[in-house]
């Protein structure tokens, strides 16, 4: 096997801009995001659809009733 093929891997934290750290490894020396699971909406239950044509209320009414069994 070939020596310092792969790179180094290194222990680091990852910080948030919410304040959320966590330890990951990588080969990046630092890393900071602007999101993560402890703020992101999706995460977090505070997702909100934004929907100006009605969109999801036509898809509901057109499909939502389909995963009734039919008699």
């Amino acid at each position: 096997m070939k020596k310092d093929l792969h790179p180094e891997l290194f222990d680091i934290t990852v910080h948030c801009t919410c304040g959320n750290e966590f330890n990951t490894r990588s080969t990046a020396n630092e890393i900071r995001v602007t999101l993560c699971s402890g703020c992101h909406p999706f995460f977090t239950g505070q997702q909100k659809f934004v929907d100006t044509a009605g969109r999801i209320e036509k898809f509901t009414d057109r499909y939502g009733a389909r995963s009734k069994k039919k008699a």
